[in-house]
């Protein structure tokens, strides 16, 4: 029997490698319709060039007929561009030989929003979902020679109005639907009727530039006898051996009783395995099993390598042929989520190890989704690698990301919280929108799964706690009735405890689905016990840094703080008159309700009153900085209780202040260089308490390690005033306190104004964590004037800063213009201390050029001339 076996795979093998060497056709092609476009508004009759994939607003950009809307307050007088209907069209060559295919369509992977397609002026489709794929089988209707495609799409904003007006009664949202900033009649908030990006709408951080055009690509597609639609890698069991499954979805034509599919691993000419097999005429669900020897593990970032196989499934019928491949790592995720003695853990675990979650928050990277290029996204992400992040949550007002975006996750060991679309408000809940919602979310979910990086799905953001704890459920039973209550509830409960999970499960089942963050609202006793927690009580609740180090969560996936970008990026978006952060440009850029009198409140309760604009704009970094780094040391000293910490956000949308460590020019705020040290693997951390200051050591490292752990006390001149030695074992995965130091035995009240402590970790000779600390305010501390100096040179591809001090120099940062960012930036050097910095040349700047431009500067010349 066994020798049957070897002889039927052989057999195989033979035929495989004789059928891709005889005249075996692909079975499939493409075309993407990308070239001459045109567009105008339904009421004019004036066509223009068009950029496809693109939007409305970025045409009349690139057209000059209307001006930056990011640029002053330009963006309050495009208003009208979201009320108009508008048009697209193209024409398409094709030859007989073209029409020979068996089966042609149009795959229209993006169209923002409402759309009726027509080709040679034949009405195709209707469609209502930015974030879906539609297709539709077109070959009846093309011709040899020119074919025109014309889509009309129509106003979101009148069609909301339409399906606000016909409701009957009203749902609940947020303020962020800036609905008087739009112009909006009555100042309706429409957005959730649309199946659009929320933040399109505005945001607390975003413009409102409602948009509508062709913003991912159209595909005709031409197939003889079969195609692949999907191909699912299912992860079965990694050991010895990974065990998989590949999941093909082939549609056929017609019967074929000796089908033959091939999977083949890395490029590899040898198929990793070989199935005879019959199709049926229709949709075939194929599951092959097959293994992988020695499978090789992907790790998060800071964790260990990330090693993606290629996955390649060739289907041969009839002379045809077609195939699909996807990359993947091998890997497993759990999120655990077990009761114990403070309520349910909430963690992920990753190949069998407790993973604690670091990194932020992400927003699209801007308002016109096509701006986003490829180092765009490569420059964000690789940013948050290097900042040692190992998480990023994918916002749900936003879109679900490009393939893009998960594949330099997946290379660059970013696990991805994966929110569907539903953000701050409640939704309708008739059959339709349920269904619409279904289908979006099989399609996100099956384009999406063979991602490594997908951690989790989760339903919405932040819905759950304006219901119940914002007054939104309150308010609708006293301004309408019960009834309207329940019918909004049952809505979402349809939504996100029916829909959302139902897909998840069928499609992706081995990954969890989380209904709703945070589970429960901010402050709320529950909060701190089990789930995830948003914590808005620092900013919103206008409470000290200090509250981070008692409002422990179980996983924090969100807090923040804002400031405003530097000077150089705030130049780009106005002019010198615009410099005062009160100022009616200045204002117009901080859509936070309480946003720039917030920042000057909590500034000077930490820091000496700025002496000009430019020092407040450096200043509110600093502050932002020390703010989120007080939460993620705390929440990083209490591991084991609370398992994550992804700060609000990483990145804008347009140029802003904002609570992003990244500006819209992707130069790194003071919170982002300093998150990439409060992230490194191995922290050490102060906790202030009344009588004793207490030092931790936190290992995110898998192995233990032997170190010396060294503190200093200093004064601002370098003198040493008190020293602390201990040999230690650094745990792995662990936080543990090593030292508990009692404030009156080595200090006076007196001389806290001027000292600080130095902590640092050495092991092989060579420090791998430091962290200084400092017993006030910054405003209450003496710092001297730093007598700082350096020199600048180059070698062949960066410029080099050399400093030195002879004092200390708090908060040092350098700017030079650039929209490259330094190796490193507003760091302390401790007295006599010289460091090197590096940054990037651009290919236009001499060092000459970069000398005349460069300044630095430290917290002292902040508020003294």
């Amino acid at each position: 029997m066994k020798n049957n076996v070897d002889y039927f795979k052989l057999l195989l093998f033979i035929i495989v490698i004789f059928l891709s060497g005889c005249g075996i056709d692909s079975s499939v092609s493409e075309i993407n319709l990308q070239q001459n476009w045109d567009f105008k508004t339904s009421k004019d009759t004036q066509w223009h060039a068009a950029t496809v994939p693109g939007t409305v607003h970025t045409d009349l950009i690139d057209l000059g007929i209307i001006k930056d809307p990011y640029y002053r307050l330009n963006e309050h007088d495009l208003q009208w561009i979201d009320k108009e209907d508008w048009e697209y069209k193209t024409n398409f060559e094709l030859s007989k030989t073209d029409l020979r295919k068996q089966h042609i369509s149009l795959d229209f992977l993006g169209l923002d929003t409402y759309s009726k397609i027509y080709l040679n002026d034949s009405l195709v489709m209707q469609t209502d979902n930015m974030f879906r794929t539609y297709s539709a089988s077109i070959k009846p209707l093309l011709k040899v020679g020119s074919n025109k495609l014309h889509i009309i799409f129509d106003s979101p904003i009148q069609r909301g109005i339409q399906k606000y007006d016909s409701l009957g009664y009203q749902i609940p949202v947020s303020d962020n639907d800036l609905s008087k900033i739009g112009k909006v009649t009555d100042e309706k908030q429409v957005s959730i009727y649309t199946r659009k990006a929320g933040y399109h709408f505005g945001w607390d951080w975003g413009p409102r530039l409602v948009t509508s055009g062709i913003w991912r690509p159209i595909i005709l597609k031409s197939w003889n006898h079969h195609k692949i639609n999907d191909l699912f890698i299912q992860q079965n069991n990694i050991g010895q051996k990974a065990q998989l499954t590949a999941q093909i979805e082939v549609e056929a034509d017609k019967d074929n009783d000796n089908a033959i599919v091939a999977l083949h691993l890395n490029q590899s000419q040898q198929p990793l395995k070989t199935v005879e097999l019959k199709l049926n005429k229709g949709i075939n669900h194929l599951k092959i099993p097959f293994e992988i020897d020695n499978p090789k593990l992907w790790w998060p970032n800071g964790m260990g390598d990330q090693i993606l196989y290629t996955i390649e499934a060739k289907v041969t019928a009839n002379s045809y042929m077609d195939s699909k491949s996807h990359r993947i790592g091998l890997r497993t995720i759990e999120l655990i989520r077990e009761k114990d003695s403070i309520g349910a853990s909430f963690y992920f675990k990753v190949n069998g190890h407790p993973v604690f979650m670091k990194g932020a928050n992400y927003i699209p990277q801007d308002v016109f989704l096509t701006r986003a290029k490829s180092e765009n996204y490569k420059h964000i992400l690789s940013s948050a690698k290097e900042a040692n992040m190992n998480m990023l949550r994918v916002w749900g007002g936003g879109i679900y990301e490009n393939d893009e975006f998960y594949e330099l996750c997946d290379e660059m060991g970013l696990l991805v919280w994966q929110d569907f679309m539903f953000a701050c408000a409640m939704f309708p809940g008739d059959a339709s929108f349920l269904e619409n919602v279904k289908q979006e979310a099989i399609d996100n979910v099956k384009r999406l799964r063979n991602h490594t990086s997908i951690a989790l799905w989760c339903g919405n953001n932040e819905i759950l706690s304006a219901w119940e704890n914002w007054g939104w459920k309150n308010k609708v039973i006293e301004e309408q009735s019960q009834e309207v209550a329940n019918t909004i509830w049952n809505a979402y409960d349809d939504i996100f405890h029916k829909v959302l999970p139902e897909v998840v499960d069928t499609y992706d089942p081995s990954r969890t689905y989380w209904p709703s963050s945070p589970g429960s609202d901010f402050g709320e006793k529950e909060s701190f016990e089990k789930g995830d927690a948003h914590y808005w009580l620092v900013w919103w609740g206008k409470q000290p840094f200090d509250n981070y180090n008692t409002a422990i969560p179980r996983f924090m996936s969100e807090y923040g703080f804002q400031s405003f970008p530097e000077l150089s990026t705030v130049e780009k978006y106005t002019l010198p008159e615009d410099h005062d952060v009160y100022s009616e440009v200045m204002k117009s850029h901080q859509r936070s309700s309480i946003g720039n009198e917030t920042i000057e409140e909590y500034m000077l309760r930490h820091y000496q009153k700025p002496k000009d604009f430019a020092s407040f704009l450096y200043v509110s970094q600093l502050l932002q900085a020390h703010g989120i780094k007080v939460g993620i040391e705390a929440h990083r000293r209490n591991r084991d209780r609370c398992m994550g910490s992804l700060y609000w956000q990483i990145n804008d949308c347009w140029p802003v202040a904002s609570w992003s460590s990244i500006d819209y020019y992707g130069k790194w705020k003071a919170l982002h260089y300093t998150a990439k040290k409060s992230f490194e693997n191995i922290l050490i951390s102060f906790e202030n308490k009344k009588d004793n200051l207490d030092v931790f050591v936190v290992s995110d490292s898998l192995k233990n390690i032997n170190a010396q752990l060294e503190i200093r006390l200093l004064d601002f001149d370098g003198n040493e005033l008190k020293q602390w030695q201990k040999q230690v074992v650094i745990d792995q995965n662990q936080s543990k306190k090593y030292f508990e130091l009692l404030k009156n035995e080595f200090i006076k009240e007196a001389s806290q104004d001027n000292v600080f402590f130095h902590a640092q970790l050495i092991a092989n000779e060579k420090t791998i964590a430091e962290n200084t600390f400092y017993l006030k305010p910054y405003k209450s501390l003496n710092f001297p004037k730093p007598d700082l100096t350096y020199s600048i040179s180059e070698d062949d591809s960066h410029f080099i800063v050399s400093l030195v001090t002879k004092k200390i120099a708090k908060d040092v940062f350098i700017s030079s213009g650039s929209d490259q960012n330094f190796t490193d930036n507003y760091f302390d050097m401790l007295p006599n201390m010289q460091k090197t910095i590096r940054i990037k040349k651009t290919n236009a700047e001499t060092l000459n050029t970069f000398k005349k431009k460069l300044k630095v500067i430290t917290l002292f010349d902040s508020y003294t001339n």
